[in-house]
């Protein structure tokens, strides 16, 4: 099947280039990204390699950008639609001349449906790890790891006696008080770029996820004082890798150590660059709740919030 093709940029596309500096970003980050590497295993899928009858598919660099416009953006796939049409520097940022039509809702609906079954969210975060070390962009001298919790509505009963409340998320406390969601965990490198990330309910507890996101860390691993175990301390040195984690009072010590309150000082300096992202995720992205009902498409989802922050947070280190 043949891939749907934009018109050539016309004279009105010309007199209308350049523009704010909304434009310019986007045109950073479009020389940024490795966009044939992440559309490459989309353009593999039978749909796009089908000569049969039936209207074609939108090209697959052109839809992954209209991905990344939107969780730049915080946009719903309704709002991504609305943005494609009134928005010039949208439409010239993903390829679409002043007289092309534009990808409607459902278009973006079911092209993300098809991606999460395809599981391509992983190879799209994977490969633009890839491509940002090989810019030179990650200092790989230590891992930080973290977690966040994102909330999920409580849902509400039903008059059938069911529930509208998601069966993946949980409940946990923080700080005495009660959320209801999941939990975004991210191993970070120094230069505040993500390199890992996992993603599960919210009453697992931050430190089952510490091992896997230090797995092949040989130097350093940094991690709050949530992640300090005996056990781990010790698998750590026998590894020959820097105990970075903050340490807590142990049952029955009143007061921290002299040594451990310089110490954990000295860690959290270092690894607040791994609580960056999140801001990055929550302030600028509007990803304080999930959006999706499901385990699923909730990783899914975070795992391109991730790889937009990061694609984000390299310009600033160029």
């Amino acid at each position: 099947m043949a891939i749907r093709q934009n018109k050539a940029m016309g004279f009105v596309d010309v007199m209308l280039a350049g523009g704010p500096r909304s434009a310019a970003m986007l045109k950073k980050l479009d020389e940024a990204t490795p966009w044939d590497e992440l559309a490459a295993p989309i353009a593999a899928l039978p749909e796009y390699n089908n000569e049969g009858p039936g209207r074609p598919p939108w090209e697959p660099v052109m839809m992954l950008k209209c991905l990344m416009l939107a969780k730049w953006n915080n946009l719903s796939d309704p709002g991504l639609e609305e943005a494609l049409q009134d928005r010039i520097s949208f439409r010239r940022f993903v390829g679409l001349s002043f007289a092309d039509e534009a990808p409607d809702e459902t278009t973006f609906v079911k092209f993300l449906a098809r991606l999460l079954e395809a599981e391509i969210h992983e190879h799209i975060f994977d490969t633009v790890v890839k491509h940002l070390d090989s810019q030179g962009f990650l200092v790989r001298e230590g891992t930080m790891v973290d977690a966040t919790i994102i909330e999920q509505s409580r849902g509400r009963a039903r008059g059938d006696g069911t529930s509208t409340r998601d069966p993946d998320a949980s409940f946990t406390k923080k700080h005495s008080v009660s959320h209801h969601g999941y939990k975004g965990h991210i191993a970070c490198d120094l230069s505040g770029l993500a390199t890992d990330y996992r993603f599960g309910t919210a009453r697992e507890h931050d430190s089952r996820q510490i091992d896997d996101l230090t797995l092949h860390e040989q130097k350093a691993a940094l991690a709050d004082s949530a992640y300090s175990s005996a056990s781990r301390r010790a698998e750590l040195h026998r590894r020959g890798v820097l105990d970075g984690i903050c340490y807590k009072r142990n049952r029955g010590q009143a007061l921290f150590y002299d040594w451990q309150v310089r110490w954990n000082q000295a860690v959290s300096r270092l690894r607040a660059r791994v609580e960056h992202p999140f801001g990055m995720l929550k302030q600028q992205f509007g990803y304080r709740r999930v959006r999706y009902r499901g385990r699923a498409r909730n990783e899914f989802d975070f795992a391109l919030l991730m790889t937009a922050c990061n694609l984000k947070k390299s310009l600033s280190l160029r």
